[in-house]
């Protein structure tokens, strides 16, 4: 593919476009579209060590899929069905995936670290008529359907074993056929059912994202503009493969042809193991969560050599601006940040062709209208915080979602005006650049003055102690609410009264004093979502039970 190349955001404003067609099958006119050349990369995988690699072609992907779409087949799968998988940063994960889409079949993805009830939750919400697990797992699927009513649950299909009621997958793929055309198998349109994820449900059961088989075009935003990448490639995106960050590095990049990097990581997360492969197999774009970064700053970044990796990207949530100077420092590249939500592809980022504002997430993706709205749905003033929307209409634009399954409540509240609210507020300012200020229950309201979480985590990052950290409201009798920091500590420091001090004070000098943490709590790890994301709502909750004369649960200052 030839390099996007715009001068400047006006520029590109005005070249980038997608085109969709009104048939659209990712498996037949992507992926074997790139197999017709034989040795172009399209995986490079490592084991959790590190130590053992497979490499494929677009070609052993489209062949694999073919197999793995005719076992399904053969079971009775078909265009419709729904199929939830939960498999692990594994190969098998990704032609899976692309035989689901080739058959039309609605993957329905899921994390591996779901319980037992997670997985109950989604198989029954969803109408699942097929599992496709592995033998870590396959026990949670069996316990989350033993009493629960799901005839529409036809088939499990194991991965790497063998269990009673289960079809083997691994033998059955020794007997598939690799020819599958399009003619074996249901035309898809653009405008059919593709992919359904479930949100992090921070503060609700998890909703159903119904997205449609145009989702992957949409993604060209994702891989073209704001990871800047071309067919020659190789590009990291931290994520697991049930996260919807999963999709936003894998279907641009492979729509245009770039090769993927995955590390099947387990257990902790392994700093000095991913700077490592970072640097040494070829990676030449990197994206992570903001959690990774804070990680991967805590190392000595100065024993490792990033000449090879030109881009570095981060998205989920936004990452405080110390994090990108030290990262700076040390590698002479800074982070492009970007923003989008299960619901989209990337809507707001730092494209390549533009200045990057440390602390601000960037300019909308040139192809769409995004703006900062009221409660109305009426444009704020430069400066205001309001909420980020998107134009829906006359068109949905490709890549927004077409809405939440069975839940006409939701989508009648976000969807209004022709506009889709996204639920996150931010600000613009006099140049076009969005700095976010965080979900609309997140805002803290202190002593009269409105206080965006992320402003105070950014300074509370900054300083050496602190290896993460979460800010939220907590009540107050005075005040009504004042701002409290939960705090994981970085190695070699300990909790202590004289650590709560440091800290505020360093706070207080360096933003206005109303901001400043009037408790700190220090913890072990935040709670998160499945997908990294830290679970403010759970951090407030407990606040609200201590306030009511329930103990604390760690150090706090005055």
């Amino acid at each position: 593919m030839v390099p996007f190349f715009a001068r400047d955001y006006e520029q590109a404003r005005s070249l980038f476009k997608i085109t969709v067609p009104d048939r659209f099958n990712f498996g037949f006119d992507i992926i074997d579209r790139h197999a017709q050349d034989e040795k172009k990369q399209a995986l490079v995988w490592t084991d959790a060590a590190g130590k053992e690699t497979r490499e494929y072609t677009f070609r052993d992907i489209s062949r694999l899929s073919n197999q793995a779409a005719n076992v399904l087949k053969k079971i009775g799968v078909k265009k419709g069905d729904r199929v939830f998988i939960m498999l692990g940063r594994v190969p098998e994960w990704y032609f899976l995936l692309v035989a689901c889409h080739k058959l039309g079949a609605v993957i329905m993805p899921a994390p591996v670290i779901l319980l037992a009830s997670d997985i109950e939750y989604r198989i029954v919400k969803g109408r699942a008529n097929v599992v496709i697990t592995n033998k870590a797992n396959y026990a949670k699927v069996d316990e989350a359907a033993r009493d629960v009513d799901a005839p529409f649950l036809r088939q499990r299909i194991l991965f790497g074993g063998e269990a009673q009621g289960w079809h083997n997958f691994d033998e059955a793929m020794k007997k598939a056929s690799p020819e599958l055309s399009r003619s074996d198998v249901e035309p898809t349109r653009a405008s059919d059912s593709f992919l359904i994820y479930f949100t992090s449900g921070t503060t609700r059961y998890p909703k159903m994202v119904h997205h449609v088989c145009s989702y992957p075009l949409g993604h060209l935003r994702t891989a073209v503009l704001w990871h800047g990448l071309t067919d020659k490639d190789l590009i990291w995106v931290v994520s697991d493969t049930g996260w919807a960050k999963s999709a936003w590095g894998l279907y641009g990049q492979w729509t245009i042809g770039a090769g993927l990097f995955v590390h099947n990581a387990e257990g902790r997360f392994n700093a000095k193991l991913t700077l490592e492969l970072l640097t040494t197999r070829g990676v030449t774009a990197f994206c992570g969560p903001p959690t990774v970064y804070r990680m991967l700053v805590l190392e000595d970044l100065s024993r490792y050599h990033y000449a090879g990796v030109r881009h570095f990207t981060s998205a989920g949530e936004p990452l405080n601006p110390e994090v990108i100077k030290v990262w700076q420092e040390a590698t002479g590249r800074t982070i492009h940040e970007g923003y989008g939500q299960t619901e989209s592809t990337v809507l707001v980022a730092n494209y390549p062709f533009m200045k990057v504002k440390p602390g601000s997430m960037g300019k909308p993706v040139p192809d769409l209208t995004v703006d900062i709205l009221d409660e109305d749905f009426k444009p704020v003033p430069t400066g205001e915080v309001g909420f980020i929307c998107v134009q829906a209409n006359p068109a949905r634009p490709v890549g927004i979602f077409e809405g939440y399954l069975e839940d006409p409540d939701e989508n009648a509240k976000v969807f209004q005006h022709g506009w889709y609210n996204t639920g996150d507020k931010a600000v613009k300012d006099d140049e076009g650049y969005f700095t976010f200020v965080g979900r609309g229950d997140d805002i803290i309201k202190a002593s009269g003055y409105r206080i965006g979480p992320f402003e105070v985590e950014s300074v509370i990052q900054e300083h050496p102690a602190v290896a993460e950290n979460a800010v939220v409201a907590s009540p107050d009798p005075v005040r009504g609410e004042i701002i409290k920091s939960f705090i994981v500590l970085a190695p070699g420091f300990k909790a202590s009264d004289d650590l709560v001090r440091e800290i505020q004070e360093f706070v207080k000098a360096r933003t206005a004093p109303y901001k400043y943490p009037r408790e700190i709590e220090f913890m072990e790890e935040l709670p998160k979502t499945v997908s990294g994301k830290v679970k403010r709502a759970v951090l407030r909750s407990r606040e609200v039970e201590r306030k009511l004369g329930k103990p604390g649960l760690g150090v706090q200052g005055g």
